[in-house]
């Protein structure tokens, strides 16, 4: 019997993914624990290995694709198994082939496959109804909608297939039909198709399609103002825009500007840099530094370091600090456990060890979810306030700002001191402005006293 290839559940929070790429194509002969495809959260991407030892008989879902979790992404068995129960209702029917067996001469005559389709609305869809694996349809939708001849494009999918970067990548050198350039395309054929044609901005219109004018397309899009590139929002980009808009569309978010004394921070990176290799702290930054002072005022701030679900506020005693990080995909957030126990160089080197498998791909789905509070710090750019969006279900979000000179009344007179600017934004339905004040308050006493904070 066949084996389904389950799309993982990479974290409690976690409810799709993306799927990166396939290692392994149709009719592949894969083992237990042979990578199969890489899929990717908002978080980070992982692969995922075949839970059995046969052929890979069928694809469900291609590169690109959003996927539930638990869902089946593929089926691995003995050539020439039946699919057909493994394939879950959301999957496209053209991406699961019943087998990986030589295909004979012509079809069953159980399936004949369509001779003469009639013509649909658009010349684009027709052209797609050469063969169920002809194009997906995601590749369909976007081809009708933007008059593109799926029967000129090479696919790039599973099977030769036309998939939706495909469709993207022609319409890098075409542009687009007006309604009623596609109605005349659709009884024309798409051979009638000029790439750019006389309407705005080379926009293809009727009288084009009519005439079959060749005009050729543009070296580069062109619009009214000027060239553009166009990058589709998928993958990890969709799962962040997803998140940050869902973030602020279920909760009633505050943000509090402030700043706290810096002398401490400086003096002690400094010293830190220049102590003995043996002592292991050349390496601890300010944000280290930051981070240790932020778990150690959450322990007298509990109602910060909470998740709220809608209808209860849980409170941690522990403090699992989350730490926003940037990486070429993306935001990342790893979460540092029990932070509280952990000392300062501790605290230094997980961080790091978090970053770095962020960055390079290491990091495991676990290290990225269940975080009670989060710090994010855009102080190395020069910002010196800003709004950081929650982390949901998280209650609170700091935003570390950099460091500058303030005025600062001393008695009689006004020095500059080195102040270092944070923003604190909270979920007002559960916190209110007073205790988030008060935590940076608290929070400024500890960046002051960060010396014996230390030694306690």
């Amino acid at each position: 019997m066949a084996t389904a290839l389950i799309m993982p559940k990479q974290g409690q929070s976690v409810e799709s993914c993306a799927i990166v790429g396939w290692k392994k194509k149709v009719g592949d002969a894969v083992k237990t624990g042979e990578v199969v495809c890489e899929v990717e959260t908002d978080k980070a991407t992982f692969e995922v290995e075949s839970p059995a030892t046969g052929t890979l008989l069928a694809i469900f879902h291609e590169a690109g694709d959003q996927v539930p979790v638990l869902e089946a992404i593929a089926a691995i068995g003995a050539p020439g198994e039946d699919v057909s129960s493994l394939r879950s209702a959301g999957a496209p029917a053209s991406a699961a082939p019943a087998s990986a067996a030589p295909a004979p001469a012509a079809r069953p005559s159980a399936a004949p496959a369509p001779q003469a389709p009639a013509p649909q609305a658009a010349s684009v869809v027709s052209t797609a109804a050469v063969g169920p694996a002809a194009a997906s349809p995601r590749a369909r939708a976007l081809a009708a909608a933007k008059g593109v001849p799926l029967d000129v494009i090479a696919g790039s999918g599973p099977g030769g297939r036309v998939i939706e970067r495909d469709v993207l990548a022609a319409l890098e050198g075409r542009q687009p039909l007006t309604p009623a350039a596609r109605e005349k395309a659709a009884s024309l054929g798409a051979a009638a198709v000029p790439d750019a044609g006389t309407g705005i901005g080379g926009r293809v219109r009727a009288a084009d399609v009519a005439a079959g004018r060749p005009v050729a397309a543009p070296a580069a899009r062109r619009g009214a103002t000027g060239t553009f590139t166009d990058v589709p929002v998928k993958g990890v980009r969709r799962l962040i825009a997803d998140r940050m808009l869902a973030s602020l569309a279920t909760t009633a978010q505050l943000t509090m500007n402030a700043s706290a004394p810096a002398r401490q921070l400086l003096d002690l990176r400094r010293m830190f840099k220049e102590s003995p290799a043996e002592l292991a702290l050349a390496g601890i930054t300010i944000n280290d530094l930051v981070h240790f002072a932020v778990v150690r005022t959450l322990l007298a701030h509990p109602e910060l370091n909470a998740t709220f679900d809608g209808s209860t506020i849980r409170r941690y005693d522990d403090v699992h600090l989350g730490f926003a990080t940037d990486t070429p995909r993306g935001l990342v957030v790893p979460v540092i456990r029990n932070a509280d126990a952990l000392t300062l160089r501790q605290l230094a080197a997980e961080a790091a060890r978090l970053a770095k498998g962020c960055r390079e791909g290491g990091v495991m789905p676990d290290e990225l979810t269940g975080g009670t509070f989060t710090v994010t710090n855009l102080g190395a750019f020069g910002i010196e306030s800003f709004t950081p969006v929650l982390n949901v279900p998280q209650v609170a979000i700091l935003g570390v700002c950099s460091i500058r000179p303030v005025p600062v009344q001393d008695g009689e007179e006004i020095q500059f001191q080195p102040r270092i600017g944070l923003s604190l934004t909270v979920n007002h339905q559960v916190v209110d402005g007073a205790p988030g004040a008060r935590f940076l308050q608290a929070l400024g006493a500890a960046f002051a006293g960060l010396p014996a904070l230390l030694a306690e």
